[in-house]
């Protein structure tokens, strides 16, 4: 049994059940013994790898739409170009190699941030981006950045926030709890709380005993803050995550531990846990500020970024061990079968302002 999974069985025989909003929380953020505050999550030595970690195509094809998000909102400066979750530091550091190869204007013009909560992945921030040319500064919140223009990123960062679940008991809908089984172990049930049925899918009336419903507000307060910010000052923003385009009935809790999934209440943190982003509910948020959404899958917006002559570009004089990769990395990012359906795009943008490869707002 993990040291946290001990503290959670404690927290719950003195308070009672808790749902899995907290418990998410705890795994992933606990100050002694959190997922993100304790562990190196990232790579293949780690629990999962992510897109910038795949490919540097991946981060420079980020930065050519940041930038041409910049050119066509007016060239303003000075701006803020900012990364929320920033991992290793990896998706950054590739952006910055990228901008200063298309507009040492932009460069010298821009202040640069990382918004990250965690001291130990600062850390390893810092060591990625030690070597660049630019002043980066460090951000625990949206609040704090420079009150400029914002051109912000944030890579599988909302799948990490915690959400509230839901499941059918009778004809109500009460909210999933956590609590302890006669042995002294977690376990999952029904608690009494229940949820506005209006919060739910269109198709939660017709799901049957037992099924699950989320819902994020966590995930719709964190999106509100950033398009009130774009609303106010300027700018746009590009969000990459997995998750579904339609809001629907299902249980997409899971744990990642050594690149495979495990019981969600076996590991408290030690593994990573994830939910499916519900998409919809992120772009009516943007909406509701004012602002145009796009959404994509990632495979569709790196194609249309262009992913494949980028990797032509690469493989050109490489030998054919290098073609292989560079072409196994393409096929992760985009294909079908990998990254490239599960993975959505959301792109922030001013009203009326039309930025390839999404088309104007209707």
């Amino acid at each position: 049994m993990t040291r946290l999974k001990i503290r959670i069985a404690e927290l719950i025989d003195a308070v009672g059940p808790i749902p899995v909003s907290e418990y998410m929380a705890l795994c992933l953020f606990d100050p002694d013994h959190g997922y993100y505050t304790t562990r190196e999550p990232f790579g293949a030595a780690g629990d999962f790898v992510t897109a910038p970690e795949i490919s540097q195509m991946f981060g420079e094809l980020v930065a050519i739409w940041l930038y041409e998000a910049w050119r066509v909102t007016g060239r303003p400066l000075p701006v803020t170009i900012a990364e929320i979750g920033p991992g290793r530091g990896t998706l950054m550091k590739d952006m910055l190699r990228t901008f200063s190869r298309l507009d040492a204007t932009l460069t010298a013009g821009a202040s640069f941030a990382m918004i990250e909560t965690s001291p130990r992945l600062t850390g390893i921030q810092r060591q990625t981006l030690a070597g660049t040319s630019v002043t980066i500064d460090w951000h625990e919140t949206i609040d704090t950045l420079p009150r400029t223009p914002l051109l912000i990123v944030g890579n599988e960062l909302f799948d990490a926030v915690p959400i509230r679940q839901f499941v059918r008991a009778g004809a109500d809908w009460r909210e999933r709890m956590i609590g302890l089984d006669d042995a002294g172990g977690l376990r999952f049930f029904a608690g009494a709380a229940s949820v506005d049925p209006t919060l739910l899918p269109d198709d939660a009336e017709e799901a049957p005993q037992g099924a699950i419903a989320e819902i994020a507000p966590a995930r719709t307060a964190l999106m509100a803050t950033i398009s009130e910010r774009i609303s106010s000052r300027g700018g746009a923003g590009l969000f990459p995550d997995y998750g579904h385009l339609r809001p629907g009935i299902g249980d997409t809790l899971q744990a990642l531990r050594r690149h495979d999934h495990e019981d969600v209440l076996a590991n408290p943190g030690e593994a990573d846990l994830t939910a499916h982003v519900d998409f919809a509910a992120l772009a009516a948020i943007v909406r509701a500020h004012g602002l145009d959404a796009h959404l994509a899958t990632q495979g569709e917006f790196l194609v249309r970024m262009g992913l494949l002559e980028r990797a032509g570009w690469l493989g050109a004089n490489a030998d054919e061990a290098a073609r292989e990769k560079i072409a196994g990395e393409v096929e992760r990012l985009a294909g079908p079968q990998a990254m490239g359906e599960l993975f959505k795009v959301l792109a922030i943008l001013p009203a009326g302002i039309a930025v390839p490869p999404f088309p104007p707002a209707d």
